[in-house]
């Protein structure tokens, strides 16, 4: 057996984030870890790395007890992760940032480039990962940058490699060459553990499932053995039902854009004439991969940049030059797609966290002044009804597991009550039954006669949730699908800037 953790105890305050777990890894095995938010998997994933200390238990590497203080010992004792948020220098090349912290030298002083750049082909060629040594990281898509990251963990001699939610934000094609990835490093005597949300990946990849609740061990089995349907009751307790949406009539546009250009760098544009609407009724999604344009899209809507031409109208007013206050007063509520960097505040209470953009309302408070009472009871109805799992009000965001943090941004931006709501992926890194929790919510709002924008990285949430998709290609609208009349493989191509017949677009 090459790793052994035993009776892992992780204890902060009064939570009991890992309760005595025990977890096996065997020479070229890949072993899923899975379970609902705070179930306590990114906390054992953190002890096996070195980034936390338990508090009991012990880890056992080819039979010998292992105490990590760092990741560098944990990496020096063969233990590899790729991170779910990709930890590259985007202006680095490929190469240097495959080296960085253990560069080729020429003589004792300078680094040596061109060595870089052989070491790279040469480790790239035996894992059957191909790419380019000498490109910029910032002109690689999403999955060649996840290749890089693989690479620098191979570089470091890892046996055993973990890898925390793989897939969150890759296209469909680029899901399959991971899944070939790692059964090709398991193959050549890796050992794998993904921590994932993603069931059908785990059927697709693993050979053993774990599964974790509530910080306590519930069950482990090969994946032969077991079923989707099994893994998410044992995840959450309960059996999770298909949806289906029904259709239901629209009643105006909410949300009108037309020939939106937004100026990037070096003379390209970001948004190039894009043109799009959302009716009220309806849930519209954008598919697309990272970097097309999206982040920059929401950002023109809410009020956070401004754009260079073109028209937003909400409810028929044009929203240039206004604030974000402004526009969020005029009826745009807003989930994030990052939840650290625009949902929350890493070290404001729940409380705090849950008022924001609420806090002016004449409910929470009185000339300037908030009603404490009021805004602790309006907290905690939001914790309850959206079943975010806390240790109490006055912990802070940070400490929340990130599913649990997303829940409450969830909660606060659909509270609003807003004619329209941008939701952002909604659902990144959020467990099946959150996952049901949040649709269900994005259901009820388009129930309500109210407008949904959804940008999400998952196309199987797109394709379920939305009345109508664009697909999104270099800030240009490069599709457009009513429910039912596209799959999953002609949006990923459009993804890619192909047609959806699978040519390729000149």
């Amino acid at each position: 057996m090459l790793l052994e953790m035993k009776n892992i105890t992780k204890v902060y305050g009064s939570l009991v984030a890992n309760d005595n777990i025990n977890l096996t890894l065997n020479k070229g095995e890949i072993l899923a870890v899975v379970g609902e938010n705070g179930a306590g998997k990114s906390t054992l994933m953190k002890i096996l790395y070195g980034l936390e200390k338990p508090t009991g238990g012990e880890i056992i590497i080819d039979g010998e007890k292992q105490n990590f203080k760092s990741p560098h010992d944990a990496m020096h004792h063969g233990i590899g992760m790729v991170q779910q948020h990709f930890m590259l220098f985007d202006t680095f090349t490929v190469a240097e940032n495959i080296v960085y912290g253990k560069e080729p030298k020429k003589g004792s002083l300078f680094f040596n480039r061109n060595k870089a750049v052989e070491i790279v082909k040469e480790l790239s060629e035996k894992y059957g990962l191909e790419i380019d040594p000498t490109l910029k990281v910032n002109e690689c898509p999403v999955g060649l940058q996840q290749r890089v990251e693989i690479l620098k963990v191979l570089y470091q001699d890892a046996d055993i490699i973990i890898f925390d939610e793989p897939s969150a934000v890759l296209t469909p094609q680029e899901v399959s060459e991971l899944i070939k990835t790692m059964k090709n490093l398991a193959a050549m005597g890796k050992s794998l553990i993904i921590v994932t949300h993603k069931l059908q990946e785990v059927m697709d990849v693993s050979d053993r499932v774990m599964i974790m609740r509530s910080g306590k061990f519930v069950k482990e089995m090969p994946t032969s053995e077991t079923s989707i349907e099994e893994m998410s009751f044992l995840m959450v307790g309960r059996r999770i039902i298909d949806k289906e949406v029904k259709e239901q009539a629209t009643t105006g546009k909410v949300l009108d854009i037309e020939n939106l250009v937004l100026h990037g760098e070096g003379g390209k544009n970001v948004l190039d004439g894009l043109s799009m609407n959302v009716e009220a009724g309806e849930i519209v999604g954008i598919a697309g991969v990272s970097g097309n344009g999206q982040s920059e899209l929401i950002e023109c809507i809410t009020g956070l940049k401004p754009f260079d031409g073109g028209e937003v109208r909400l409810l028929e007013t044009d929203i240039k030059g206004k604030s974000v206050g402004q526009i969020r007063e005029a009826g745009c509520a807003c989930i994030p797609e990052d939840r650290y960097l625009y949902g929350c505040a890493s070290k404001a209470t729940l409380v705090e966290t849950s008022i924001m953009a609420h806090y002016e309302k004449s409910e929470l408070s009185s000339h300037g002044l908030l009603k404490d009472k009021a805004v602790k009871s309006f907290t905690q109805d939001l914790i309850d009804r959206y079943d975010v799992r806390t240790s109490g009000l006055s912990q802070k965001a940070g400490e929340l597991s990130g599913g649990n943090i997303q829940k409450l941004i969830v909660a606060r931006e659909i509270e609003q009550n807003s004619p329209l709501l941008i939701a952002a992926e909604p659902t990144r890194g959020v467990d099946i039954g959150a996952i049901e929790f949040i649709h269900n919510k994005l259901l009820e709002k388009r129930a309500k006669g109210d407008a949904v924008l959804l940008i999400s990285s998952e196309l199987s949430e797109i394709m379920t949730l939305s009345d109508r998709i664009y697909v999104i290609y270099e800030g240009k609208i490069a599709g457009e699908f009513r429910r039912g009349h596209v799959t999953e493989e002609q949006l990923g191509l459009l993804m890619m800037g192909g047609k959806a017949d699978g040519s390729k677009e000149n």
